[in-house]
């Protein structure tokens, strides 16, 4: 027998996973609510702000998601700090492949259609993008890298890009191509510091 917990966690991947390939707007409750089993009394029960408050919900659980993501991928161990830059693109290329070039960032996906329509989720999206730079921020000063949050901004910018660039080629090349240069910024940045 399902219970109240499993509705609402069904409902939030569904939503999640439909934003994510096909973005927010295009994405009806209707179509969730079938992907969840779910009923329209449930949707409003849970989330009772309706699409804007599941989204504002999908936006935050993904990203806490991803931060948790960077927690693991940058840990204080002595790697190099560039190195582990390029691993962790390498990674996202894998990612991105695995998702059939599917958008793997719905964090990304909800932000870029409806920044300049939805404030509620544009919101939720840059507190979410804030806390990714200032936890790679932190890995990266913990490193001893020169201007440590400018530096994790430039990386993230990087890969969010480079994961557009790749969604739209279907291709990993982008996300690959941009592991050097994301490495790049990075060694730079620990050589500035290195000269002070």
């Amino acid at each position: 027998m399902r219970t109240t917990g499993d509705t609402r966690a069904r409902i939030l991947t569904a939503a999640t996973e439909l934003f994510r390939r096909q973005g927010y707007t295009a994405t009806g409750m209707k179509q969730i609510l079938a992907t969840a089993d779910a009923t329209y009394g449930s949707a409003y029960h849970f989330f009772p702000g309706g699409k804007t408050q599941l989204g504002d919900e999908v936006i935050r659980t993904s990203g806490a998601a991803y931060l948790a993501l960077i927690g693991e991928l940058f840990r204080d161990e002595g790697a190099d700090p560039a190195e582990r830059t390029a691993q962790a693109f390498t990674g996202a290329a894998q990612t991105l492949l695995d998702l059939d070039f599917a958008d793997p960032c719905p964090v990304a996906t909800i932000a870029m259609e409806v920044a300049g329509t939805n404030e509620t989720l544009r919101s939720a999206a840059a507190e979410m993008f804030a806390s990714w730079t200032e936890a790679l921020a932190g890995y990266f000063g913990s490193q001893g890298v020169a201007e440590p949050r400018a530096t994790a901004t430039a990386v993230i910018a990087l890969l969010e890009g480079a994961f557009m660039l790749g969604r739209a080629s279907r291709s990993t090349a982008p996300v690959l191509d941009a592991a050097p240069a994301a490495a790049a910024v990075v060694r730079a940045a620990a050589r500035a510091d290195d000269g002070k």
